[in-house]
Order: structure tokens, then C-alpha cells, then sequence
């Protein structure tokens, strides 16, 4: 079994051995038994911590390199006009706490992906947007906060807090009573 055990710089030049293509569900674990897309088995023994997205290199004890991709899987997608709208339907399905992805087809047209949710995808039409239903990769958003030196930092000195104690499926509002320490 090739032990993959450090993650690499996505932008290293270095030869790639493999890949290894996974839904969204097992790249946010660090410790996994799999096989790669050319029939080598694999353990993963990482940090635990950073999700493994998409195009990520992660080099084994021997020194083979392996490359991530992320399998497509069913999800949903809501097609909605950029500005406003798109800010718009952000804010409300960023406030359930669900995973993300953002981004845009060749044509242009602006898209937030989300594994199929009926709550969520209802919402998303409420809000304007056009849903469909299909298999594609998942790479949501990693978040402000992420922890992995590859992804965006947040360097601002305030802190973010949630120390109460609540049911976390509702909107915050600026009324909601909540105080949220930014």
C-alpha cells in the first residue's frame, strides 16, 4: 500500500504517479484506505484538519506524488444573476451552515452548488434562482477561518465567537439578539 503522508504545494512542478479521485465526504478525512484511479491501493495518513480539494498533491513515504480530484456526485445547483442576487441567495443558504461551492460556467452564468437539499434547494428558488438537478465535482468554499497554510488566511485582529448556546437553523439577522463578537 503507498502511504500518503504530506501534503505538497499545489503549485510544486513535480511528476504526478497518480491520481485519486474522491467525493467531497472522504476528502475531509485525514486518515482513509482507497484505491487510485490506476487500481494502486492508498492510505491516507494526514493532519487532521485541512479538506483535500481539488488538484491538491500529496506525496507518499516512498516519494510518488498523488493528485487529487474531486469526483463528481449528485448535487444541486442554483443558476442566479450576479450582484446583488447572487450575494443575496449567499447570505441566506451561507446562514444554514452547509458546505458551499461558488463559481460560473464557461458562458458566464454564476452558480452556488450544494449537495441536494430540499429546504435548501426551495429557498434558492424563492430567491430567484434557477436549480438543477446533477452529478459534478463538489469543492465548496474552505471558510474565513481555514487553517491550511495553502488557503486564504484571515489576518484580521478581531475574534469570532459563538460561546452561547442555540439552535443554529435560523437566520441571523441584526435583530436576532445574538451577540456575535467580530
Amino acid at each position: 500500500m503507498l502511504e500518503l503522508i504530506k501534503r505538497m504545494d499545489a503549485n510544486a512542478s513535480v511528476d504526478i504517479y497518480d491520481t485519486l479521485t474522491l467525493p467531497y465526504e472522504l476528502r475531509i478525512r485525514g486518515r482513509l484506505k482507497a484505491v487510485s484511479d490506476n487500481d494502486r491501493n492508498v492510505g491516507l495518513f494526514l493532519d487532521r484538519g485541512p479538506v483535500l480539494r481539488h488538484g491538491d498533491l500529496l506525496q507518499a513515504n516512498s516519494g510518488e506524488v498523488i493528485q487529487v480530484l474531486a469526483a463528481d456526485e449528485p448535487v444541486a445547483s442554483a443558476y442566479i444573476e450576479s450582484g446583488l442576487p447572487l450575494a443575496r441567495l449567499c447570505y441566506h443558504l451561507g446562514n444554514r451552515h452547509v458546505s458551499l461551492a461558488l463559481g460560473s460556467d464557461e458562458d458566464g452564468r454564476h452558480w452556488v452548488r450544494f449537495p441536494p437539499d430540499h429546504v435548501l434547494e426551495e429557498l434558492a428558488v424563492l430567491l430567484g434562482a434557477d436549480l438543477i438537478h446533477h452529478d459534478a465535482p463538489f469543492d465548496p468554499e474552505s471558510g474565513a477561518y481555514a487553517q491550511a497554510g495553502r488557503e486564504h488566511s484571515h489576518s484580521n485582529s478581531h475574534a469570532h465567537s459563538h460561546s452561547h448556546s442555540h439552535d443554529h437553523d435560523h437566520d441571523h439577522s441584526e435583530h436576532d439578539g445574538h451577540n456575535h463578537a467580530h
